[in-house]
């Protein structure tokens, strides 16, 4: 079997907002931290049932970077759940969501 490992390191000011991220994986082609502005990790826990989050975002994260992340996040998400389930019909309701979301938000989509 093999083994991949990811490694996420948080540096936190002395309020404990995250000032950098960075990420690595043993997986990966680049063998170097990657420094990221903003994260989501999402894990289900199959004995309680439930998810468990984290998201953490740099404080000089741009809000409309942010905006973008959402989208693009919720658009990923569609892709994943399609293939994990194959409910096209709900998917291509995310969608609608998703164009709505842009429009509602001024994310430019086309680039």
């Amino acid at each position: 079997m093999k083994t991949a490992e990811i490694k996420i390191t948080v540096q936190l000011d002395d309020n404990n907002v995250p000032e950098n991220l960075l990420w690595e994986s043993t997986d990966s082609e680049i063998k170097e931290q990657v420094a990221v502005k903003s994260m989501m990790l999402a894990l289900w826990d199959h004995n309680y049932k439930n998810s468990l989050r984290i998201d953490l975002w740099t404080k000089d994260m741009p809000v409309d970077e942010m905006k973008r992340f959402f989208y693009e996040t919720l658009q990923t998400m569609g892709d994943s759940f399609l293939k994990a389930t194959g409910e096209k019909l709900i998917v291509e309701d995310l969608r609608d969501y998703c164009a709505h979301f842009a429009d509602k938000m001024g994310i430019n989509t086309q680039g």
